[in-house]
């Protein structure tokens, strides 16, 4: 799939849908501190294994900022099946959910096993994810993937297995540190 990015630029964000920056003032330990944050909607991902092709389900899209930040990336990255927690379902609804959008496999929410939750940045947003595993086969496929028709451009890929480790420490390859954990945590289970 080809990302093609053309007039790009950038505007203070007032009101935003997603997320809300704003500026933090408080005292620590008896000391006045002022800190810019964003407050960000807390999200689900999703390590995905096909077992037919013992390669894990990924997604490659477009991230403006990290276009904005190195353009030699084209702003592509790649990641875990994702999305915010911002409808009235359960995590594990919305992660099978999630799922089939992004990658087209259908998975039932309690065939999904928790990993863990972490915060997804300190520096600037507080947002947690809770993240979970999925395995997959060919018969729970019932499309292609690729997200909401009209508002996401998501390429699904597969890293084969053998290929994890030297995957995880390609920087030629923009990807998230939810992914990295994840192909870790899979790693040292697989070792163990």
């Amino acid at each position: 799939m080809e990302f093609k990015v053309e007039d790009f630029h950038c505007q203070e964000l007032k009101e935003g849908k997603y997320v809300k920056p704003c500026f933090a003032s408080y005292r620590l330990n008896n000391e006045e501190r002022n800190w810019e944050i964003v407050k960000a909607s807390d999200s689900v991902a999703i390590l995905i294994f096909n077992e037919e092709s013992n390669a894990f389900v990924c997604v490659r899209q477009f991230r403006p900022a990290v276009y904005m930040q190195d353009r030699a990336t084209n702003g592509v990255t790649v990641e875990l099946c994702a999305g915010i927690l911002d409808k009235d379902l359960s995590i594990e609804e919305t992660a099978s959910e999630e799922i089939l959008e992004e990658c087209g496999f259908r998975v039932e929410p309690s065939k999904l096993e928790k990993i863990t939750s972490f915060y997804t940045s300190v520096g600037f947003a507080g947002s947690k994810q809770y993240l979970y595993f999925a395995k997959v086969d060919e018969s729970m496929r019932v499309s292609s993937g690729g997200g909401v028709v009209g508002e996401e451009m998501i390429e699904v890929i597969e890293i084969p297995l053998s290929r994890a480790k030297e995957f995880i420490f390609d920087e030629s390859i923009p990807k998230t540190p939810g992914l990295l954990f994840a192909f870790s945590w899979f790693l040292a289970k697989e070792q163990t």
